[in-house]
């Protein structure tokens, strides 16, 4: 895939007779010339017309999960067999808009499925990494974080401060230090940034 052709106001993008002037462009005797500093955006119409040419100011990226992407999710709902959620992110690209997702209680954890208690392991607010498994029913993703690398990675006490991650399975308060069960991801030296 190319990478998107960069311009700046006043610059010339083409002529009227190849293409449909659009949002972020005027014209001037016959040409088309770009309005503001972005992406130059080709479109091609139906009906025998000209492509249409605008300038976006950022680069219009369609991203979507995918199976076998690694998503950062925040939990909306807890029940015994399962969590939903809404993903934020594919890799470190934020999503334009919501999809949802669901994690059973089957794909918490890689071993000891049977045990797993989706209360010990989720709360509605939290941040996960997870694994997108496969596009679920009612365009729900199904997720699982059965990997020391995906889990909870921020969470808030009943205080309201993001707690601090003692062991795989507990996180604890730093002001009242109380502990709470989640299912703790193993965070890899690539997520975290010097200070």
């Amino acid at each position: 895939m190319a990478a998107p052709r960069i311009c700046v106001p006043g610059e010339r993008l083409g002529s009227l007779d190849q293409y449909e002037a659009s949002s972020g462009t005027y014209t001037r005797h016959g040409d088309v010339y770009s309005s503001l500093a972005g992406y130059v955006s080709v479109t091609k119409q139906s009906n025998g017309k000209l492509p249409l040419l605008e300038v976006l100011k950022e680069e219009q990226q369609i991203v979507i999960p995918e199976v076998g992407s690694i998503v950062t999710v925040k939990i909306t709902n807890v029940s015994t067999r399962f969590c939903k959620c809404i993903i934020l992110c594919v890799a470190d690209m934020p999503l334009k808009e919501n999809f949802r997702g669901m994690i059973r209680k089957e794909d918490v954890r890689a071993t000891e499925k049977d045990r797993v208690e989706m209360y010990k392991s989720f709360r509605p607010g939290d941040i996960v990494i997870a694994k997108v498994l496969s596009l679920g029913d009612a365009q729900s993703y199904l997720l699982t974080t059965a990997e020391n690398e995906l889990g909870v990675v921020l969470a808030q006490s009943e205080a309201g401060v993001n707690m601090i991650p003692i062991s795989w399975c507990e996180m604890q308060c730093p002001k009242t230090h109380i502990k709470e069960f989640r299912k703790v991801a193993k965070v890899q030296p690539q997520h975290i940034l010097a200070s």
